[in-house]
């Protein structure tokens, strides 16, 4: 109840402002083009009560009826404009749209419509807005070439937002920054890092850069390479690779898993490892399917060679 009595005493502050606001010029106007008001004002200061009572008398009516219609405006012009943007949210909501975007729209499609009502409540009282118009414009303009980086933030902020290239908990590289997105806010968007540092980003770094998101797809694959002895059957060395693969519950059955040669390198015989995973199982399988490897090579009599170089040394004869 306070508060309902707190902002319709602002609002009654409103219109009394507007009243004074828009009484002073019509009066100063009245007065300079009316020759009875003008002789009335010449008189001196003792007959300026006189000066306003022939002004209310002359010109009281029509400024009383042109004040009403304002305040009408005001009052019927605020209702419309909170309704349109309850609508505007509705609908918004309705079509899933990001919640911080709903509550932008909302507050600009509230204060846009407001500005309007203002400016035509004001005109209905004869204060014309042209001149404080293009003031606010150059104003306006000067704030947008001192704020263009946080405006352009603004903008890839809003973007983000519509297009949805990440949302909050993915796993991305935005920037050359690689983290998980704690918040994606309307200049910033704010990623932990895997070693737990926070980062903030510039929305306008984000969306100028290219985006990886590593979480956004059901499925990931990773890429091993193992390398065995040229004295090694690769055919046996390619089953107990599998027979690792299958042994893994973590890894997916489809798209079933990839081993193959890939090289003839200069110390081994190269196989490609690639199994398929969910996203959050990536850096376990890697690691443990490593380990798990090496182990079952060694254990079948295989050997992981490591970079050698045979020397031979020639003799000269005499």
């Amino acid at each position: 109840m306070k508060l309902k009595i707190k902002k319709t005493s602002i609002y009654c502050l409103v219109i009394l402002g507007i009243l004074l606001a828009a009484a002073v010029p019509s009066f100063a106007q009245d007065v300079n083009t009316d020759p009875n008001l003008s002789s009335a004002q010449a008189a001196g200061p003792q007959n300026i009560v006189e000066t306003v009572k022939t002004f209310l008398i002359t010109k009281g009516t029509a400024f009383a009826l042109d004040l009403l219609a304002a305040i009408l405006i005001l009052v019927i012009g605020r209702w419309l404009a909170k309704w349109v943007s309850f609508i505007v949210r509705g609908a918004m909501t309705r079509a899933k749209v990001d919640q911080i975007l709903v509550s932008f729209v909302q507050h600009i499609c509230y204060f846009g419509l407001l500005a309007f009502v203002i400016i035509a409540a004001l005109d209905r009282v004869g204060i014309k807005l042209t001149a404080a118009i293009a003031v606010l414009g150059a104003a306006a303009l000067a704030v947008a070439f001192a704020l263009q980086g946080s405006l352009s933030n603004f903008a890839a902020g809003i973007l983000m937002v519509i297009f949805k290239p990440f949302k909050v908990g993915d796993f991305v590289t935005v920037a050359g920054i690689q983290g998980t997105v704690q918040e994606i806010e309307l200049l910033n968007t704010v990623l932990n890092s895997p070693d737990n540092v926070r980062i903030i980003v510039p929305n306008s770094q984000v969306t100028g850069g290219t985006i990886s998101n590593f979480t956004a797809n059901s499925t990931r694959r990773i890429d091993l390479v193992f390398g065995v002895s040229y004295d090694d059957d690769i055919n046996k060395a390619k089953q107990v690779i599998e027979s690792v693969l299958a042994a893994d519950q973590r890894i997916l059955k489809n798209p079933a898993p990839t081993v193959a040669v890939s090289a003839l390198a200069d110390s081994s015989v190269n196989f490609v490892c690639r199994p398929w995973v969910k996203p959050a199982d990536y850096w376990d399988v890697y690691f443990d399917i490593t380990a798990k490897v090496k182990l079952a090579l060694e254990n079948n009599g295989m050997t992981i060679p490591f970079p050698q170089r045979d020397v031979h040394i020639k003799e000269k004869t005499a």
